[in-house]
């Protein structure tokens, strides 16, 4: 008869928990402390089945909402669809998940950091949105599996998984110009994060490879929310600045303050004006006219961030990746 895991624990002199991590192959002990403990196990006849027969996974994976200034998070909807895939992905794998809000202003990181090493805590799925590289630097010295949602960051030794925001963006800054043959406009937002610069590379591609100068596109900075894009658009429209005869925009929600402003002042949409989304929320499809705008599989996109994570908790892997999720194009009446 093999040795069991206690008996291992009183041979090594280790505690039950330090043995029970390395056999299950999970974070809390050293490089040395495990190859150790596995050596004796197999010399002294341990009955490895026993570890695949287990069909629940010890401890709970946290997923994180970093949120800085609200002005992208404020929007809730958009993110519940990436959770509810990271949910349905974990609950198949037998593993707890829990939801933790971090907020810049009022939280205090590295406490929030503490508690999670002293929970049962075993991987970090972070929706990096709002977060910069030095937050995210911070959770990965916490000794657990980390992969970023929704950014990336070069320097940074993490995997994730995000928007192909340059494809979304050409995708609808090309079918905007073969639609109304027309030199776009960009409503941008205001408040700059990864995802948005990436939309305006995607931009300027679309304009250049359709033989235009982007020099010669109207651009327009709108908050990132419908009420805020509405006030910001109705005051450029006042203004008596220059529009163009069609607009891709960062957002739905920047897009969709800029119609209600437009046709406010008389625009009709899209004969007079033509506008793009990106994002596909609820709201694109009963506003009126319906939005045209960029699909994201947001749930597809949470599945396979705890997918990634899931397999560096049960083999880990030497190697981080990134995956840039495609978009698609939704046809509707703004464009």
């Amino acid at each position: 008869m093999g040795i069991t895991a206690k008996d291992l624990a009183a041979r090594l002199g280790l505690s039950a928990t330090a043995v029970s991590m390395a056999l299950n192959n999970k974070p809390g002990v050293s490089a040395n402390t495990r190859a150790l403990i596995l050596k004796e196990a197999e010399k002294n006849g341990y009955d490895f089945s026993k570890l695949s027969m287990k069909k629940h996974h010890s401890g709970d994976i946290y997923c994180i909402i970093y949120r800085a200034h609200n002005a992208i998070l404020n929007y809730m909807p958009i993110f519940s669809e990436l959770t509810d895939g990271i949910e349905q992905e974990c609950r198949q794998n037998d593993y707890r998940l829990k939801m933790l809000q971090i907020y810049e202003e009022t939280d205090d990181l590295q406490r929030c950091i503490e508690e999670l090493r002293i929970s049962d805590c075993v991987g970090i799925i972070l929706l990096g949105t709002e977060a910069t590289i030095d937050v995210c630097k911070r959770f990965l010295q916490f000794s657990v599996p980390v992969v970023l949602i929704d950014s990336y960051f070069a320097t940074v030794g993490c995997s994730c998984v995000l928007i192909n925001n340059i494809q979304g963006a050409y995708l609808a800054t090309s079918y905007l110009i073969s639609r109304c043959q027309k030199q776009p406009g960009h409503l941008c937002s205001s408040y700059k994060i990864p995802n948005f610069n990436e939309r305006t590379v995607g931009f300027a591609k679309a304009v250049r490879e359709h033989g235009m100068s982007v020099g010669k596109s109207v651009s327009h900075e709108l908050s990132p929310s419908i009420d805020g894009a509405f006030a910001d658009m109705l005051e450029i429209i006042d203004r008596g600045d220059t529009l163009a005869a069609c607009y891709f925009a960062d957002n739905d929600l920047i897009a969709i303050g800029a119609i209600k402003a437009l046709k406010i002042r008389g625009y009709k949409i899209p004969e007079d004006i033509a506008v793009i989304g990106f994002d596909n929320i609820s709201e694109s499809r009963i506003i009126d006219p319906s939005l045209t705008t960029i699909d994201i599989p947001r749930k597809f996109m949470g599945q396979t961030a705890a997918c990634q994570l899931i397999k560096q908790l049960v083999c880990p892997v030497p190697h981080t990746v990134k995956i840039e999720v495609s978009t698609t194009l939704v046809k509707r009446f703004s464009a």
